[in-house]
């Protein structure tokens, strides 16, 4: 699929298969998944129901699948279990392998390891 505008526009769906619009111009009445979530709504189980569509140079265009929003269902509330299972996988996140202790941070996957822990010799001429 090249790269024009006029490709982009399908609102009936005969040439992508659903509703296809051009980036920013979705009608009222849809919605991506992360404006959902910022409504405190959610798919909900729905299909997507229209997509739209920015064109790229020498690449594929961009796609963000749309819902419907009268279709949305509320956001499920954080229960009591769901919050401690979150807390306890955001401290094993933040707690270094090596010297098990909490950094205070997210330990990044690139290091494996806290920043003392992953250059010790920058610590010790600290």
């Amino acid at each position: 699929m090249g790269g024009s505008f006029a490709q982009c526009l399908d609102p009936d769906g005969a040439r992508h298969g659903i509703p296809t619009f051009p980036w920013r111009l979705a009608p009222d009445g849809y919605a991506t998944r992360r404006q959902l979530r910022a409504r405190g709504l959610r798919p909900g189980g729905q299909p997507v129901a229209a997509q739209v569509l920015r064109p790229r140079f020498r690449r594929g265009p961009l796609v963000a699948y749309l819902y419907r929003v009268d279709r949305a269902k509320p956001v499920r509330p954080m229960t009591p279990g769901r919050r401690a299972a979150l807390a306890k996988a955001m401290q094993a996140r933040r707690t270094c392998p090596q010297c098990r202790t909490d950094a205070g941070y997210v330990i990044p996957a690139s290091l494996g390891s806290c920043v003392p822990c992953a250059y010790p010799e920058d610590q010790r001429a600290a």
